[in-house]
């Protein structure tokens, strides 16, 4: 099983980020806006339907919620992958700012390079969505 590592800090406040991701149906809006260009929240804000700026859809579940943790936990449903995990999780640093880690455990093993490049340009997107005055996640 392959397994994808992305991290990064943003100069904002750990409850910030969280506030933006926990935020699970609204992607599109309040954290990778031009990654992800559409969301589409069904099943009671269980599932979002999601469109990449490259075109690429995606459904995907949302497993856990931790408010304490501040970590969400989702999969993706059908598409190319047999299996496909994620988390994502907000660890406060000091001075005000975030760590932002995404894991991903995906099968067939030949995806790998395919999403680790979506992953790149995801983690991009993010960071720049969140340290961005007014309009990311404050």
């Amino acid at each position: 099983m392959a397994s994808i590592r992305k991290e990064f800090t943003v100069a904002v406040p750990a409850s910030q980020v969280w506030d933006a991701l926990r935020d699970f149906a609204n992607v599109h809006r309040r954290l990778a806006a031009g990654f992800v260009v559409d969301s589409v929240a069904e099943e009671d804000g269980a599932v979002r339907r999601i469109t990449f700026a490259n075109g690429m859809q995606a459904r995907e579940r949302l497993v856990t919620r931790d408010e304490a943790g501040m970590r969400l936990v989702y999969t993706a449903e059908g598409g190319r992958t047999t299996h496909y995990n994620a988390a994502v999780q907000v660890i406060e640093e000091a001075g005000g700012r975030s760590r932002f880690v995404w894991l991903v455990d995906l099968l067939p093993d030949a995806l790998a390079p395919a999403i680790d490049g979506m992953m790149n340009t995801g983690a991009k997107a993010m960071q720049a969505q969140l340290e961005m005055p007014a309009t990311g996640v404050a």
